[in-house]
């Protein structure tokens, strides 16, 4: 039996931990690309991908790199660097959609599986089997659609507030002016007795 020093397996130890990251990064690059679309994923396939307004062409790797090289935002759909750009929510269990790039990474959970905020420090419940009508936004749950039920009841309510204010400058109105023509036919009266009391 051979007695082997310390030394020697931690250099074994170190080419194990190498192989590990770079397995790592190839599933990571295997995965799905953030914020874009299942029928453009075969666009971004490529190694030179062209931006979809035709200005120019850039390398795979300046795809989501936080720099906005092409104008319309492609080279950017899972960041929020291109003011242009549109990030696609996969929702998986509700239904997908796109989102405003400046929505990605605001603390705000705009889709509802979470994705949108891959690199906050806020974390997103996946809401999407829930129907995905849920914003998370800083510790708060608040339904989308008792956002928007209190909206219309406010909206009902300050004009219901309208209305009353609007009756009560009516009746005013009415009062003033049935006060005007009692005064005027009480004045003419009076002036009709004068005349004749002559």
């Amino acid at each position: 039996m051979e007695i082997t020093p310390q030394c020697t397996n931690a250099n074994n130890l170190i080419p194990f931990i190498i192989s590990l990251y770079f397995l790592g990064s190839s599933v990571q690059s295997l995965s799905p690309l953030l914020g874009i679309h299942p029928l453009d994923e075969k666009y971004f396939g490529s190694q030179v991908i062209k931006c979809k307004d035709g200005s120019k062409s850039f390398s795979r790797d300046r795809l989501n790199d936080n720099f906005c090289d092409c104008l319309d935002g492609t080279d950017e759909p899972g960041t929020s660097a291109c003011p242009s750009g549109k990030f696609y929510c996969r929702n998986a269990g509700s239904t997908p959609k796109f989102i405003f790039s400046s929505r990605v990474n605001d603390q705000i959970c705009d889709c509802c599986d979470g994705s949108d905020e891959y690199g906050s420090d806020i974390n997103c419940p996946n809401t999407c089997v829930m129907g995905g009508d849920l914003e998370y936004k800083a510790g708060n749950y608040i339904s989308h659609i008792d956002m928007k039920e209190s909206k219309r009841g406010l909206i009902l309510e300050e004009l219901f507030q309208k209305a009353r204010g609007l009756k009560v400058i009516i009746i005013l109105q009415v009062v003033i002016l049935a006060c005007v023509v009692i005064y005027r036919i009480y004045y003419q009266r009076i002036k009709f007795k004068r005349r004749r009391y002559r």
